[in-house]
């Protein structure tokens, strides 16, 4: 199991869950954060400190559509080149490597 950041979070990017997070596997898109299904630990401290109470776990999904968009959505940060990149992120071992990406997959990218 892992985390996913929902909807909730984009254009909200409030930066606590990157705070505490243990594993450093919150990477900052342009509009939201991403959790790295790979890098994540499961710990859960990401969403107890969420204000805007965008992050589940990734077993909740269930029959939420919206839920379930993301959860694809978030593996797709990183295993497609998204825009302005020539390669996928992949599992880089820590967001502080990359920093903060200026992009985000084309649901975030298109949310209205």
């Amino acid at each position: 199991m892992t985390f996913v950041i929902s909807s909730e979070c984009i254009d909200n990017q409030d930066g606590s869950c990157i705070d505490v997070c243990p594993v450093d596997c919150i990477y900052e898109g342009e509009r939201k954060n991403y959790i790295n299904p790979v890098e994540c630990i499961d710990c859960g401290a990401c969403e107890l400190v969420c204000p805007e109470v965008a992050i589940f776990p990734a077993k909740s999904v269930r029959s939420d559509a919206t839920r379930q968009a993301f959860l694809e959505d978030n593996a797709l940060f990183f295993t497609m080149t998204l825009p302005g990149r020539d390669e996928p992120l992949g599992n880089p071992g820590g967001a502080r490597k990359v920093g903060p990406l200026e992009t985000d997959t084309p649901l975030v990218s298109d949310w209205a």
